[in-house]
């Protein structure tokens, strides 16, 4: 059965979970996009429902997405209804709903020369999204977010991971227990502050490393200040004194990345 109507109860719902109030009381969240439900369905997350627009979904790179999942969780929804659902242009005609997962420190599985990125109080989508993708290319352990001012399952999270956010081991917690799974996991932390003594190419990152990023408007705390092993910095050779929290944190995590290759 084609749903035509903008006024169906499920449509409607899918519009109410734009909110994060309506994502934590249902515990669902949105996924556009078929690439991003193929990573959802590879990293294990439960898919509650799927709409297809199929006149956009000719389009997709993904097709084969929908064959693993039962047909009675599949609704075909016209373009106009589909419009109402989207988030970003040039879609490909496919929104799911899924169940979002916990997310805690005792989830996460290291490497034996762990490199991690610690956010502190993030509060943009976007700057998230786009570090979680950096992590991905990046091939980092895991995103550890601490005290979170954003929903993780924020649609523009998700837009700007690219789906990211199903490929990278992600943490929530708060920055006291970050800071004892630090000390108990043997990395060592570095935070990154303008007024930092030590510039970022002089720092060895090929021992277990973490780097602390704070938030564009006021950067870290004076917790992580005092808590880090270390403060760094990015040097500023222009008149504007900061870069995006999601270019700075890219600039230290490949700066990492080629001491460990090298």
């Amino acid at each position: 059965m084609l749903i035509t109507s903008l006024q169906n109860p499920a449509i409607k719902n899918v519009v109410k979970l734009s909110k994060s109030r309506e994502r934590k009381e249902q515990q669902l969240f949105v996924i556009e996009g078929a690439r991003e439900l193929s990573l959802a369905l590879q990293s294990d997350y439960r898919i509650d429902a799927v709409y297809v627009c199929r006149e956009m979904f000719e389009k997709t790179k993904y097709p084969d997405v929908l064959n693993s999942l039962p047909e009675n969780i599949i609704f075909e929804i016209a373009p106009l209804v589909f419009e109402k659902i989207a988030y970003r242009e040039n879609s490909d005609g496919l929104v799911a709903l899924a169940k979002p997962k916990l997310h805690t420190l005792n989830d996460l599985r290291l490497s034996e020369n762990p490199f991690v990125i610690i956010l502190e109080s993030v509060e943009k989508p976007g700057n998230l999204g786009a570090i979680l993708r950096t992590a991905d290319a990046a091939a980092v352990d895991a995103v550890i977010i601490c005290d979170p001012q954003t929903d993780l399952y924020n649609p523009n999270v998700i837009r700007s991971s690219v789906g990211g956010i199903f490929t990278v081991q992600t943490a929530v917690c708060s920055s006291n227990e970050a800071v004892v799974w630090l000390e108990a996991n043997k990395i060592t932390s570095f935070a990154a502050e303008l007024q930092a003594a030590e510039f970022y190419q002089n720092i060895d990152f090929t021992q277990p490393s973490a780097i602390v990023m704070g938030t564009e408007a006021e950067g870290l705390t004076d917790f992580w200040l005092k808590n880090a092993k270390k403060r760094i910095k990015i040097p500023m050779r222009g008149k504007i004194d900061s870069l995006n929290v999601s270019v700075s944190t890219a600039v230290l995590t490949f700066e990492a990345m080629r001491q460990r290759e090298g």
